[in-house]
């Protein structure tokens, strides 16, 4: 299966992904501070089953798929690494958005917060880059089946998500002002973002392709 360093190294990608400004952490965010601590939770719960949604695609063939297929590998490598890179400037550019600046959202029901935040994340492109373009960094045919070894990878980026999405959802208010009140703090964060995500980038260029 998975080595223990590489399975801290993707551990380490998906928290600094689940920190990246995106749609599903402005939605947690704006829910939770709109509508409470219970539709933020609730809306949390939607943006897991999007996951799961992402993990069974990416486990069922894509990453077996790109890592078999030489050309579409390679191409799918520099578009990975460009998204991270791009990512990496929507970090650190002049006037970047901080993503506790809360969205005005009008009160939803229990079961279209589920919803909401279920479409939020399964159309979310950059989970869904996440999943293509660092997956195949992790995963390798020589150790065993490359379904369980997506599961697992899935699995570790779901509980490192739902871990610190939850912490937002229940402390949203309070984190926004904080950050709010201590720019500099949140210039540290832009850039240490920026600076791993650029790292990140460079790994998956320089990554060969793995054996079959």
């Amino acid at each position: 299966m998975i080595p223990t360093d590489d399975l801290l190294l993707f551990a380490g990608a998906a928290l600094l992904m689940v920190l990246t400004p995106g749609p599903n952490m402005i939605y947690l965010i704006s829910r939770s501070i709109c509508q409470g601590r219970k539709a933020g939770v609730i809306s949390l719960f939607g943006v897991i089953a999007g996951f799961l949604v992402h993990m069974l695609a990416a486990a069922i063939g894509l990453s077996a798929a790109f890592l078999a297929i030489p050309l579409a590998y390679e191409v799918l490598k520099w578009a990975g690494a460009t998204y991270l890179l791009w990512l990496a400037w929507q970090a650190v550019k002049p006037g970047a958005r901080s993503f506790f600046a809360p969205l005005q959202l009008p009160p939803d029901a229990h079961a279209r917060l589920f919803c909401m935040g279920f479409v939020t994340n399964a159309l979310n492109p950059k989970i869904a880059v996440f999943y293509l373009s660092v997956f195949p960094q992790f995963v390798s045919p020589e150790r065993g089946s490359v379904f369980l070894q997506s599961i697992v990878l899935g699995c570790t980026q779901i509980a490192i998500s739902f871990s610190v999405n939850l912490l937002v959802a229940l402390f949203a208010a309070s984190l926004a002002s904080w950050f709010v009140h201590r720019p500099p703090w949140l210039a540290v964060q832009r850039w240490t973002m920026g600076f791993v995500l650029t790292a990140l980038a460079v790994r998956l260029a320089m990554n060969e392709r793995a054996s079959v």
